[in-house]
């Protein structure tokens, strides 16, 4: 009886082929990820501490602050990797678009993969606090809850389609009374750049660089709280957008063609209504 020994080199050829050929696990891709995203940080400590600070976020717990994460990810070193984790959430230097920009450059692929973007999604999500410190934290009304209450803001830009979304664009909306107090932007580290802006004008902005960017167009939807205000209507379709937008049970509306009902002529107090559509 004739025997063969294996080739050693082709076996080992085999199994290379094969591990790269096998689906990566939800860990493996979540790693790289990370590592995509973590790369346009720049320093590598900061990036480690994003990584962990990411990981947190996902691990089992019902508070997410940075402490009690970083208890769950290193119990031996808490304080240690609650410095680390603290520092680039709150004092490290970052490029906020550019981060987006890398974690669309991930997700927006494997989206696009169901189907193409439909949908530009406007938003704004409250987020309730029980202090005052939080950069833009102010008596507001706050989804969440229902009701006016103590909360920060921030305005999106998503796009999506029927299987799924991604944030493109997100900005924390500054109160004017926070815009208008210098003791407290510095105490806080509000940069000078960022002043009051409504979230119409913020949501305005998102769009216009959305469109900068070329982000595969879609129906631009938004609830009344963006569809009432003509000037965001008329933003909307400077930047050559269709829109879907929301209306509260007040607002006026007519048909093409036809004028304004209510508009007052002749007074200083009249102002030019854009006709809804």
């Amino acid at each position: 009886m004739r025997t063969t020994t294996p080739d050693p080199s082709k076996s080992l050829w085999w199994m290379v082929e094969r591990q790269t050929r096998r689906p990566r696990t939800g860990e493996a891709r979540f790693a790289a990820y990370l590592e995509e995203i973590a790369a346009v940080l720049g320093d590598v400590r900061r990036a480690a501490s994003a990584r962990a600070y990411c990981t947190g976020l996902l691990l089992p717990g019902e508070r997410k602050s940075v402490e009690p994460m970083a208890a769950r990810i290193e119990p031996g070193r808490v304080q240690a990797k609650h410095q680390s984790m603290h520092h680039v959430v709150a004092k490290a230097e970052w490029d906020d678009a550019a981060l987006l920009r890398a974690v669309r450059e991930q997700a927006l692929p494997a989206i696009e993969r169901h189907g193409p973007v439909r949908y530009w999604i406007v938003d704004d999500t409250a987020f309730p606090k029980q202090g005052e410190h939080s950069v833009g934290v102010a008596r507001q009304y706050c989804g969440q809850l229902g009701k006016q209450d103590n909360c920060q803001v921030a305005v999106s830009l998503s796009v999506a389609n029927d299987q799924a979304s991604l944030p493109i664009a997100y900005r924390l909306y500054l109160p004017e009374a926070w815009a208008e107090d210098p003791a407290r932007r510095a105490k806080a580290g509000v940069p000078e750049a960022i002043g009051f802006e409504t979230k119409t004008a913020i949501a305005l902005g998102q769009l216009r660089r959305a469109r900068e960017a070329d982000i595969p167009l879609g129906v631009v939807l938004g609830d009344a709280g963006y569809g009432d205000e003509s000037d965001f209507r008329a933003g909307v379709a400077e930047l050559d957008l269709h829109y879907v937008l929301g209306l509260r049970s007040g607002t006026s509306v007519w048909p093409p063609g036809r004028a304004a009902a209510g508009r007052r002529r002749g007074s200083g107090a009249a102002r030019s209504i854009s006709r809804c559509r």
